[in-house]
């Protein structure tokens, strides 16, 4: 946001709910209420002609306000290593995550968050590929922890659990969808090319051995990727 600021352009983010500066309230860790707190932040700003951009989890969240509030203050959409359509194993979807998996992935953050958070550091910035500094990993790591144990169990539950087939077939406005190649979070097969399968007119951009934290490994190209979108 800092390096698009200082090229003229206007950028506003906002702490999910439960989240950092957020309040915590008990629910609304579903993705209509999510959506609708990004909804408020639009209408509250007054702000038309938005390049809304979702990375990860915040994907989910981007296609479900247009699904519940339309395009009329959107003008582009970037996906950024999205977690739609979905990522739960079915028969259809045979290449997800197992129920039983996820439940164990629960557990093992209440048991030891904090190590569990550490652990998962390398794969989800691609290191020792990708240079990150232990700094940035742990800068990281304590991000994710200052979110409440119970509020984190809530939104792995939402996120794993949703499914956007029928948001993502409703999206009309230009959309632009990056993926890494070596995500090893949600992997580009299993929700970056059928997102762009699913939008109409849909442009997926894969950047080579980036994984699920790209816009730290590659913020460079994805900060000029994101200028030259939201400017055409």
């Amino acid at each position: 946001m800092a390096d698009l600021a200082a090229r003229g352009m206007r950028c506003i983010a906002y702490d999910r709910r439960g989240q950092d500066r957020s309040e915590q309230p008990k629910g609304g860790y579903d993705f209509d209420t999510l959506s609708d707190d990004l909804a408020a932040v639009i209408n509250g700003l007054d702000l038309r002609g938005v390049t809304l951009v979702g990375q990860s989890m915040g994907a989910g969240e981007v296609v479900r306000y247009l699904a519940r509030h339309g395009t009329s203050r959107v003008a582009r959409v970037v996906l950024i290593a999205p977690i739609t359509p979905r990522v739960l194993k079915s028969t259809d979807n045979p290449g997800g995550f197992d129920p039983a998996f996820l439940v164990k992935v629960r557990a093992a953050l209440c048991k030891d968050r904090p190590g569990n958070i550490a652990a998962a550091a390398p794969a989800f910035f691609g290191s020792p590929a990708n240079a990150v500094s232990a700094e940035m990993m742990q800068w990281w790591a304590q991000m994710l922890l200052r979110c409440p144990l119970n509020v984190m169990l809530s939104l792995h539950r939402t996120f794993t659990e949703a499914d956007f087939t029928d948001d993502l077939r409703a999206v009309r406005c230009p959309t632009l969808i990056i993926h890494g190649d070596q995500d090893a979070s949600v992997s580009l097969d299993l929700t970056g090319r059928p997102t762009a399968k699913l939008i109409s007119g849909s442009r997926l951009q894969i950047y080579e051995g980036a994984a699920h934290g790209l816009p730290i490994t590659h913020a460079e190209r994805l900060n000029e990727d994101l200028r030259m979108f939201a400017s055409a």
